[in-house]
């Protein structure tokens, strides 16, 4: 299998969160002082590692179309289901927030001379490179979403400024909703400017589904939360949770530089203090089973990377995926290995 189309199954895995097992949710809001950014992860397959990322390290875009070459400026915590490198979502040592939702509407653009990224793995380039939300926007003149698959997909980035923003590829062209144009700091999948017409004409009286468009609405009703953001952050989400396709729910503390988590398999909240990891590219990539049944601080409980926890997390979760299974081995190897090409460079 050519890494063409072995991307066009990575992505297509990321855009099935919504085909097969409805969707996301993710929001932004402040309380008490404190910035959090809130994600459900809605699907039916729960494997997943929490992964360290490092600074000083060079890597090439898994693309065969002008794939982007970098070094990555910051380190960061990821949320990783189908390997390293390809996360759905994480945050970084500056404060920077990317997530990811379902969007049918997506059309991605064109090649031009814009460097090339995977859909998942242009999360990364971001958390790698950007401090900001201006940066994330910024670099839309210098690099694109290469479209390797059927996965449709639209973005909630937030930072430590309280900036918010969504990213959306409409009609193949980058539409961004900031500042004013985003009057409500939420996100599910639809385009937002659709969720945010529904919203405004809908009637307060009329009964709340699990659509998106309802659940856009719901997230958005339910800010500004009152007392504790964090504990605000994870009864929203339960607000908005898809009953058991709700597989992973997360609350950044964008100021404090944690991420917070739970799952479906193991409800105790756990957490991982940035300021508590070794960024430097000398030191281990280190890594946590998402479903662990830790609580509280496991930022002293993450475990050293290695090729077999890689391995097993791609196998795990290709297999789990019923549109996967039958991918051919030496596909799922070269996902796999594709981290050990990736070399220190600080």
């Amino acid at each position: 299998m050519t890494r063409a189309l072995l991307l066009t199954a990575i992505v297509v895995a990321a855009g099935m969160v919504a085909g097969e097992a409805r969707a996301c949710t993710t929001f932004c809001f402040e309380a008490g002082g404190t910035l959090v950014f809130g994600k459900n992860y809605d699907w039916s397959v729960d494997d997943g590692l929490v992964i360290v990322n490092k600074r000083g390290v060079a890597k090439t875009a898994f693309t065969e179309d002008n794939p982007a070459r970098w070094i990555s400026d910051f380190g960061s915590v990821t949320f990783n289901q189908y390997g390293r490198e390809f996360p759905s979502g994480g945050i970084n040592e500056k404060g920077l927030v990317v997530e990811l939702m379902w969007l049918d509407e997506t059309v991605y653009p064109e090649p031009d001379r814009r460097l090339a990224l995977p859909t998942l793995q242009w999360i990364q380039f971001q958390l790698d490179n950007s401090a900001t939300v201006d940066d994330v926007v910024a670099w839309d003149a210098k690099v694109r979403i290469a479209d390797g698959g059927s996965a449709r997909i639209h973005f909630l980035v937030a930072d430590a400024t309280g900036a918010v923003a969504s990213f959306e590829c409409i009609n193949g062209k980058t539409t961004v909703h900031r500042g004013d144009d985003l009057p409500y700091p939420v996100l599910t999948n639809d385009m937002y400017q659709v969720s945010t017409t529904y919203l405004q004409h809908l009637d307060a009286n009329k009964p709340l589904t699990d659509s998106s468009l309802d659940r856009f609405a719901r997230a958005a009703r339910g800010l500004p939360r009152q007392g504790n953001a964090i504990d605000g952050a994870f009864a929203l989400l339960d607000e908005v949770a898809q009953g058991e396709y709700t597989q992973w729910s997360i609350v950044y503390d964008i100021g404090e530089k944690r991420a917070h988590f739970r799952t479906r398999a193991h409800r105790d909240v756990r957490f991982i203090d940035l300021d508590a990891l070794d960024f430097s590219c000398a030191a281990p990539v280190r890594v946590v089973d998402v479903n662990a049944a830790h609580r509280g601080d496991v930022s002293k409980r993450l475990k050293e990377y290695s090729l077999d926890t890689n391995r097993k997390l791609v196998r795990a979760s290709f297999a789990e995926t019923e549109f996967l299974r039958h991918t051919p081995e030496d596909a799922v190897e070269a996902l796999a290995r594709y981290p050990e090409a990736t070399t220190c460079k600080p």
